[in-house]
């Protein structure tokens, strides 16, 4: 497991990490993960490779932070929808379907940003099964607040909640939404949601 670097004490550290992390995620969408190096970053911000790695280790530890600032940015849309004041299935449908359209937006419009996830979901990187487990616990408590209001049935939140992320595993996948994509005889992501909404309330 890679440790990511610590942005917390110093500003100034945390100002060059997050221009290292910009100049990187530029390159990475533009040419390619594999067709970037540390030398192409430094170059691209007028420094040193040796400053670049001041901050990072490789540029595997790069990767992993864009990584992790991206599903960082899509946790924060679902925590956003899990307090608005809604019903507990509108906010797992908002919030789905705001997962859906960002791994088809921001994670498939561009091969090279493909090529970066595909690669990062590959390695099994510590940030990603981190970011399922605040997912779950996230859903899990929407679908105990729809226990406790009688929309969905008594039943283990916990569980639901890994249920209910394997339901519609298809639609947050960034390698299996692009299978599906476009196929005609997959079901719509509509469909799979109210499916599973449908599970919870029986």
């Amino acid at each position: 497991m890679l440790d990511l670097p610590d942005v917390s004490a110093d500003p100034a550290r945390q100002e060059n990490i997050a221009r290292i992390l910009d100049a990187a995620e530029k390159l990475f969408r533009h040419y390619g993960y594999s067709k970037t190096n540390v030398a192409d970053i430094a170059r691209d911000l007028g420094m040193s490779t040796a400053n670049i790695y001041r901050f990072f280790g490789s540029k595997t530890e790069i990767h992993q932070a864009i990584c992790g600032r991206m599903l960082e940015q899509s946790y924060q849309m679902a925590l956003a929808i899990r307090k608005q004041p809604i019903s507990a299935a509108d906010r797992l449908r908002a919030y789905t379907m705001g997962q859906y359209r960002i791994t088809v937006e921001n994670m498939l419009d561009e091969q090279k940003v493909h090529e970066m996830v595909v690669v990062a979901i590959e390695r099994e990187w510590h940030v990603i099964e981190k970011f399922i487990e605040r997912i779950q616990e996230l859903t899990g408590e929407i679908i105990a607040e729809g226990i406790a209001a009688g929309e969905f049935v008594e039943q283990d939140p916990h569980i639901a909640a890994m249920c209910y992320g394997a339901a519609t595993v298809n639609l947050c996948h960034p390698q299996m939404v692009a299978q599906c994509l476009n196929k005609t005889h997959e079901a719509r992501p509509e469909d799979i949601i109210e499916f599973a909404i449908r599970a919870l309330k029986k």
